[in-house]
């Protein structure tokens, strides 16, 4: 049996992990870009819904195998869609944390370095990665929540030495994220040109990572709409970061340099490997952030977003850090265990405390069979339950923003089309520049929202053919057969459509 293969103890540990990181970060199934991935799901289980502006969330959809294999389990099992993506976010969370500890366990020798990166991995996942508007895993499912953790078991399998199994990892997530895949993948090849050529791989591989400015030039030109778009999208460009952005660049230079010092002393090849193939891997998309973010052609690169890179750094970097402290600490002696968990519990403490605060209306674990607490959620579930699967909706352009509303999507909850908002689909615009044009052309006819009057509802009828809206107060001549806690559900008619 290899050092990295687990037993079934070491699998019961990580089960029992899992469900302690599930309950510290929370679960909200319907937040953030699942208004991007649930309704690709929803509509492939169900291809009735959404039968307007599919736009904004097939384009995702259209380029990854993620809705057909999550609708596939939801066939198979024969469950509810809510409940099997509360089984695969459990399982997204172990196959992390087992990744972890493989990887741990090619790195250390000692047996209780591995428990000591998976805690400290385990208690970071919800902890936001520089300026990439990504965590380690987010609190629903996305196709990271199955390209990271993979991605990390292909890295382990190049570093123990590997490299076809690594391959076929790295081809498993292609279709799931394609983008995702690209990083791992990367971060792959380094591995191995860093066992193959241990003096000459870095400049290898930094060549290689050079080279990705050779992809592909048919992203179209950047048009107004689009430029409007970027401007919603900071993340994209590393002329947006803010300067304590910057040292979340910066930071895992040094420490990783450092780290491959100590290894190369204390002559742990696998973990000096590592802490090399990061290096290079980190430099080399940094390198291409840079050129993406200059001004002038380069800028159409932008949706490539290299610095996404740095989510598998990061998870290594924890990994290294929680390693190197249990290898330590983690021993019989009294004080030394205290020493490490007290540390993790109050890091658990502080990102269960941030989730809270992150979601503050809503219930820090919203489980499928709870009904819901936040009121918008309980607004769009009534919809869902009781308007057309036809029905149009619009809503305020920015209403993910608002005050109570937490991020819940209308799409992946009320399970309705509406027209396009100024937040989540500015998303979508900017990963597919050809949806720009209508994402602004929508967005602009909702300006002035909060103002609305009944004419104003009409003429987004006679325009858009919408026969509903969601608002936080009633609209004088419209019939409102819903209100829960300052959210209403209108319904417009008349005026021509």
């Amino acid at each position: 049996m290899t050092a990295d293969r687990p037993r079934l103890r070491d699998l019961a540990g990580l089960a029992l992990l899992t469900l302690a990181a599930f309950l510290v970060h929370g679960y909200h199934p319907g937040v953030e870009d699942a208004e991007i991935y649930l309704p690709g799901i929803l509509k492939r289980l169900y291809p009735a819904l959404y039968p307007r502006n599919t736009v904004f969330f097939e384009s995702h959809a259209h380029m990854t195998l993620f809705p057909e294999l999550m609708a596939g389990s939801v066939r198979l099992l024969h469950l509810p869609v809510a409940e099997v993506m509360l089984l695969w976010q459990l399982a997204s969370i172990f196959l992390l944390l087992l990744a972890v500890w493989r990887i741990a366990r090619l790195c250390f020798t000692a047996g209780p370095a591995a428990w000591g990166a998976v805690a400290l991995v385990g208690s970071l996942l919800t902890l936001p990665i520089a300026g990439t508007d990504l965590y380690l895993l987010d609190q629903y499912v996305t196709p990271r929540s199955l390209s990271t953790p993979i991605g990390l078991l292909a890295a382990g399998e190049a570093l123990a030495g590997r490299p076809w199994r690594a391959v076929a990892l790295i081809v498993l997530i292609a279709p799931i994220h394609p983008l995702m895949a690209v990083f791992a993948g990367a971060l792959v090849a380094v591995l191995i040109a860093l066992e193959r050529w241990p003096l000459g791989g870095r400049a290898r591989e930094a060549a290689a990572g050079a080279g990705l400015l050779a992809l592909p030039s048919l992203f179209p030109p950047v048009t107004d709409a689009y430029r409007r778009i970027l401007d919603t999208r900071p993340a994209f460009l590393l002329t947006r970061w803010a300067w304590y952005e910057w040292l979340g660049i910066l930071g895992p230079f040094v420490i990783l340099a450092g780290f491959a010092r100590l290894a190369r002393r204390q002559r742990r090849p696998a973990l000096a490997r590592l802490c090399r193939a990061l290096l290079v891997f980190e430099g080399a998309f940094f390198a291409l952030a840079l050129v993406v973010s200059m001004p002038g052609p380069f800028e159409r690169f932008a949706e490539i977003q290299p610095m996404r890179s740095l989510q598998l750094v990061y998870a290594l970097m924890f990994l290294v850090v929680g390693g190197l402290a249990g290898e330590y600490l983690l021993h019989e002696r009294t004080w030394r265990p205290v020493a490490f968990l007290v540390p993790i519990a109050v890091l658990c403490g502080g990102m269960w405390y941030a989730q809270l605060q992150l979601f503050p209306a809503s219930r820090h674990v919203e489980l499928p069979w709870m009904p819901p607490q936040n009121h918008w959620v309980r607004a769009f579930e009534w919809i869902r339950d009781h308007t057309p699967v036809d029905a149009y909706f619009a809503l305020n352009p920015r209403y993910l923003a608002l005050p109570g509303e937490d991020e819940h999507g209308f799409r992946a909850i009320a399970r309705r089309s509406r027209i396009a908002d100024a937040l989540k689909d500015s998303g979508v615009a900017s990963m597919f520049p050809q949806v720009s044009e209508e994402w602004a052309e929508q967005v602009d006819a909702l300006k002035g929202w909060d103002h609305f009057t009944r004419d104003d509802f009409l003429r987004l009828r006679r325009q858009y053919g919408i026969d509903w809206i969601v608002t936080r107060r009633p609209v004088d001549g419209l019939a409102c057969p819903y209100e829960t806690g300052g959210v209403w559900v209108c319904q417009v008619v008349g005026g021509g459509a």
